[in-house]
């Protein structure tokens, strides 16, 4: 039986020796609804006392089935309003989806004399409405004048044979809310046209146009907040218990003890549920607010990880100081800075227009690849350095090892299990790395693929549950096994007050043992400074 958070799965054995897989799963992170328009006639504002045309309802919208009965019946194609409500009948939205994305496809016949030409741009005047009841009056909630490029293929010869056959066009970004603080929504699209300033034309035969919505499943939003509202106050806590154990010691805190400190009040940060208000309030920048919380997150984690390895690299000269690290820590934080104005530069302008998208221009599209594509190569690079960095430490901890022998056994016994408890952390550090890593590319490409064309990538309520609740544990085990202990490990420790930060201790005795240090009477602390600068002299003195 395996429990990973959002599914379970259990694997059982019958008579005959075959698997049986049964699976449960908890709801997928989002979920993909099909819209199909449905085209209104609005004659110059004659048929409607409002210009909201609705598709279905007591005051629907006069209809026609497509554009042969409108050429028969001399409907102007400006005169024609694609019409769409959210969601289908019967069923309302909720504020547990959170967000709703929508994407654009559209239905082109081939015609002869009306093909796509190339460079073709589409220009749409589309309108956002909402109401809570079915009884109200539609309110206003965002209009714009938006084009999008059409990027369409036609795989049948072009010959009047082939006519009524369809392009095989890209899926176009069409629109996107941080909330769904409403019941019902509406959106109208008019595609006017106009020969002198050559506004639609040369666009194919237009038949259908379809939406795509997806939006977050309220079961899996259930799940997400309720495992935040429980790890926030575990990882305050720990924080809490951890920094008052750094103050109760004499000496101030170093820089290794500082930077997991800051590491936990960026998991706290992310980690504190503020998403329970958006079931009340209609806050359209939540999903700006998540994004930039997690950059935080980000910036610190990869920051920490670079300062956790270089701090435990004995033979290191220049430790205990933040400026040793900048050559490491400053392309992170350009990079976090660089994410950071291209996530302004689209979730930041769809706070005043919904319908607005880098990616429809080819500028704003190469743009975007390329961000999130050096993105993804930074990101493995990172992980080969800090792969690098770890196996340094580990033959610099290695070659202490030899030390070990010449100690008492009880000394030594002490000392073995602080380098095995060690080097387990750091495997666990390099396991969390990757799948950071991992988890960094794949949900960018989930959150990209109805942009990039075909490519997808499925990902599960297991997978993003469980990379959260990994970063809270590894969080909570930093603090945990780094806070200063008052525990007594022989008679030369009786002042002893850390944990894993014993790992200086056992640079300290290694290399007394080398120097010809006696290891069970010798005076703990007495040959200090031959091992480190003045500022780590108190951490290893405690150590002792």
């Amino acid at each position: 039986i395996i429990f990973s958070f959002g599914e379970f799965l259990a694997v059982t054995w019958n008579s005959s020796d075959n698997v049986v897989l049964f699976n449960f799963s908890a709801p997928s992170p989002t979920s993909a609804v099909p819209y199909v328009s449905i085209k209104c006639i609005d004659v110059r504002k004659n048929h409607h006392k409002t210009k909201w045309l609705v598709p279905w309802g007591p005051n629907q919208c006069e209809k026609i089935k497509d554009f042969d009965e409108a050429v028969s019946r001399q409907i102007e194609a400006n005169d024609i309003v694609f019409a769409v409500h959210i969601p289908l009948p019967p069923n309302e939205m909720s504020p547990w989806f959170q967000f709703m994305l929508f994407i654009l496809q559209l239905d082109i016949a081939f015609k002869m004399h009306n093909v796509i030409q190339d460079n073709a741009e589409i220009t749409l005047d589309v309108s956002l409405a909402y109401r809570d009841d079915m009884s109200s009056e539609w309110k206003e909630m965002a209009h714009a004048i938006e084009t999008r490029k059409l990027k369409c293929a036609f795989h049948s010869p072009k010959t009047p044979e082939s006519e009524g056959r369809y392009y095989d066009c890209d899926l176009l970004p069409f629109m996107e809310i941080g909330s769904v603080a409403h019941k019902f929504y509406l959106i109208n699209i008019r595609l006017p046209v106009n020969e002198r300033k050559k506004i639609n034309l040369g666009i194919g035969e237009i038949k259908d146009i379809r939406l795509v919505g997806i939006h977050q499943n309220g079961g899996f939003t259930k799940v997400w907040f309720a495992m935040k509202t429980f790890l926030t106050p575990s990882i305050l806590i720990i924080m809490i218990w951890y920094w008052r154990r750094i103050k109760m010691m004499t000496r101030a805190p170093v820089l290794l003890e500082k930077v997991i400190f800051a590491l936990g009040i960026s998991m706290t940060f992310i980690n504190i549920p503020v998403e329970w208000f958006s079931i009340g309030f209609d806050w359209t920048w939540m999903l700006l607010f998540g994004d930039i919380r997690q950059g935080i997150f980000y910036a610190m984690l990869l920051s920490f990880w670079i300062i956790f390895c270089g701090e435990h690299m004995m033979d290191q000269n220049e430790r205990n100081r933040l400026s040793g690290y900048w050559k490491q820590v400053g392309p992170i934080a350009v990079g976090s800075f660089c994410l950071f104005i291209f996530d302004m530069c689209e979730r930041g302008v769809q706070l005043k227009n919904p319908f607005y998208s880098i990616w429809t221009t080819d500028v704003g599209t190469e743009l975007a690849m390329a961000f999130i594509i050096v993105a993804g190569i930074c990101l493995c690079l990172y992980f080969l350095f800090l792969c690098f960095m770890v196996f340094q430490v580990f033959r610099n901890i290695s070659g202490k090892q030899s030390s070990l022998p010449a100690m008492s056994k009880a000394r030594r016994l002490h000392y073995e299990g602080l380098i095995f408890r060690f080097k387990f952390l750091m495997l666990i550090t390099l396991a969390c790395a990757a799948m950071t890593v991992i988890f960094f590319i794949v949900s960018q490409v989930t959150e990209g693929h109805w942009k990039w064309g075909d490519l997808t990538i499925q990902a599960n309520s297991a997978f993003f549950t469980g990379i959260y609740g990994m970063w809270n544990l590894y969080v909570f085990a930093l603090m945990f096994l780094y806070a200063p202990s008052h525990k007594n490990y022989g008679e030369d420790q009786s002042n002893g007050k850390t944990g894993l930060s014993g790992y200086f201790e056992i640079v300290a005795c290694t290399k007394k043992s080398k120097m010809g240090g006696e290891n069970i009477g010798h005076k703990p602390g007495s040959e200090i400074s031959h091992v480190f600068p003045a500022e780590h002299t108190d951490l290893v003195e405690n150590n002792m």
